[in-house]
């Protein structure tokens, strides 16, 4: 490979997370790599706490209603196309994760010849991908599922990437699990399940898990371990059940995820791409929630994917309560034989080299 990587990733951690995993990985190859992304969105912090090149530009989301700001959308479009042509020239090639991020940035490598792959991290393509698949050399698919939606462009399956610490849980679950036990105060021997709404956390899901919490009291074989997302840590911790047999443990967020990851025996959150893809390499059975206002419905063809493969379990949104989500925990924690058939077709779901074939597919394109 020749020349650095641009990538393009940002809005949102679902864009950002495999871009950075990515990166990471060519860097330690010893390829240069840099980043465009927003002010604004939380990309501007995290890649250069990680030791990246950023380059914000001006660029506002895609407005999908009638107002004044669709008026102003493709004035900041072409200015923020010429603001990433000088960050992509000469590159070796423009990487897009999707997004609205993606667009002035491919548009800009097109415009300065530089060849261009994009990355779809869902089981349905988002409007940025689709719009932009002419113009790339190749698409590649974190689920096969997606292929529907570039019938004319040369289509990759790699999976997701995920950080190193992540696809190290497998390997390392004993000393991993020991050190999440000792952090949150979990006995060993006890099923855990641990749930997290994303990154930011879900009110929803917290609320049922702590009404879950409240049924399950008399359940001295089980722990549960709730992340509540940072915003959300204080209005939910007064509400922790704190009697009975079970333990129920909270925290915020957690940066170390490969931790819950190794103590977990079910592990019950959204169905973000990424969320799927660390869940699968670990080899873990889910319970997916899928978040109900993603746009084209895909955090529900996420989980339905793994669903098929015999991984997963769905509750939807609409029908989660304290009481379908402790009665769906006990179908699984109690249910030895189903928990384990899940977790292996989980592990043959997973791609733990998503990295190394994104990687391969970036080198194709410069050949």
């Amino acid at each position: 490979m020749t020349g650095r990587v641009i990538v393009a990733a940002g809005g949102t951690g679902g864009h950002l997370f495999p871009g950075l995993a990515l990166a990471t990985a060519l860097s330690e190859r010893g390829r240069e790599v840099a980043f465009v992304g927003t002010e604004r969105g939380l990309e501007s912090r995290v890649v250069p706490e990680a030791g990246f090149e950023f380059h914000a530009v001006s660029l506002e989301p895609f407005v999908r209603k009638v107002s004044p700001d669709v008026l102003r959308g493709p004035v900041a479009a072409l200015r923020a196309v010429g603001e990433c042509r000088d960050v992509v020239r000469g590159a070796g090639a423009v990487l897009g994760m999707g997004g609205y991020v993606s667009v002035p940035t491919v548009i800009a490598a097109r415009r300065e010849r530089v060849p261009v792959v994009l990355h779809e991290q869902n089981a349905v393509a988002g409007l940025a991908n689709r719009s932009l698949s002419h113009v790339s050399k190749a698409v590649a698919l974190g689920f096969a599922d997606a292929d529907r939606s570039f019938p004319r462009q040369r289509v990759v399956v790699t999976g997701n990437p995920v950080r190193a610490s992540v696809r190290g849980v497998r390997e390392d679950r004993g000393a991993l699990s020991a050190e999440a036990r000792a952090m949150f105060g979990l006995e060993e021997g006890r099923r855990t399940v641990v749930v997290f709404g994303g990154s930011q956390g879900a009110t929803h899901v917290n609320e049922a898990a702590l009404g879950a919490g409240r049924l399950l009291a008399h359940r001295s074989d089980l722990q549960i371990v709730l992340l509540t997302g940072a915003a959300h840590l204080e209005s939910v911790r007064g509400d922790v059940p704190a009697s009975g047999a079970l333990l129920f443990r909270v925290a915020g967020f957690l940066d170390r995820m490969e931790l819950v990851y190794a103590v977990a025996d079910l592990v019950i959150s959204r169905a973000g791409a990424s969320s799927v893809a660390e869940i699968t390499v670990c080899g873990l059975p889910a319970l997916f929630i899928p978040y109900p206002h993603a746009i084209a419905g895909e955090q529900e063809a996420n989980a339905r994917a793994l669903q098929r493969a015999g991984g997963a379990s769905i509750l939807m949104d609409d029908e989660l309560s304290a009481d379908s989500l402790a009665e769906r925990i006990l179908a699984l924690v109690d249910h030895e034989q189903r928990l384990q058939s899940m977790c292996t077709r989980s592990a043959a779901f997973g791609v733990p080299d998503a990295t190394e074939r994104l990687i391969d597919v970036i080198e194709g394109v410069q050949r």
